[in-house]
């Protein structure tokens, strides 16, 4: 038996409330290596002092609560899926008292990340947009595409989202327009094209456009389409339920076992380098 196995992973979770939060409370109550010692909300949030697991009609024996003392005491890991400014918040404690970190928040500044590059040097960190297996995958997939289909196509990004989502485009899109503009040698911010209204004139042919739809329930679905003469390729992931986010989390967490810190994406944990 391995020490993973004798030694559950301690893991507190921000959000413990949300969609999100509700997801990750139910996969690490389900899973036999994982322990839920905590669980965040704001201050305001009416489930404080509430069981984290009630949603499900059994206990975990774990208020929710916004104070970080009480709620990471016991934590090795934190798992955050929340808004910036909480989750820098979230990282400055972490960073002091040596909590690893998973970070599936999407949205930051270049301040915020340069924030998490610098926490990285104290504890163990994987910053992702987007946890999921699937996802990771066709990032590398996207790669392979744009390096072979290279100038002779034209990139967009659709992506669709709920109807609470509130930033756009998603991080898992950026994601996704980095990946292409890399693998062709480009900085996405030199050819990312965000919106497009009245007379725009002919698309410039090194552009990569983004769309984004919200609306109802919708998971996440993203296409990566490359549009060329005579033909198209399409490059698609779409997510039907959380959990494969929070499958991902946990991945994340066992990866960071053994690591005392450093900064770590997707790539790194699902060994695509």
């Amino acid at each position: 038996m391995t020490e993973l196995k004798m030694n559950k992973m301690k893991i507190a979770i921000s959000g413990a409330s949300g969609r999100m939060g509700h997801t990750l409370v139910e996969a690490i109550l389900g899973d036999a290596e994982t322990a839920l010692v905590g669980a965040l909300c704001i201050a305001d949030d009416p489930s404080i002092g509430t069981d984290a697991a009630s949603f499900l009609g059994r206990p975990s024996g774990v208020l929710i609560d916004s104070d970080l003392n009480k709620s990471l005491e016991k934590a090795d890991y934190l798992i955050d899926f929340t808004r910036p400014e909480g989750t820098l918040k979230h990282l400055d404690y972490c960073a002091a008292h040596g909590i690893k970190m998973i970070i599936g928040t999407t949205g930051f500044d270049e301040e915020g990340k340069a924030a998490i590059v610098a926490a990285a040097k104290k504890t163990a960190i994987v910053f992702a947009s987007n946890m999921s297996v699937g996802v990771n995958v066709t990032l590398k997939l996207l790669e392979m595409a744009a390096r072979n289909l290279s100038a002779e196509y034209d990139i967009e990004i659709i992506e669709s989202h709920h109807s609470h989502k509130v930033d756009a485009p998603s991080g898992t899109s950026l994601m996704m327009g980095e990946t292409v503009a890399n693998a062709l040698g480009q900085n996405l911010s030199d050819v990312a094209v965000y919106a497009r209204e009245g007379i725009i004139g002919e698309r410039k042919k090194s552009s990569i456009g983004f769309s984004a739809i919200r609306g109802g329930d919708i998971v996440g679905d993203h296409t990566v389409l490359f549009a060329g003469i005579g033909e198209r390729v399409e490059i698609t992931h779409k997510s039907s339920s959380r959990s494969t986010y929070a499958q991902g989390s946990l991945r994340a967490a066992r990866f960071l076992h053994d690591k005392k810190n450093g900064l770590y994406d997707m790539q790194d944990v699902l060994g695509l380098r």
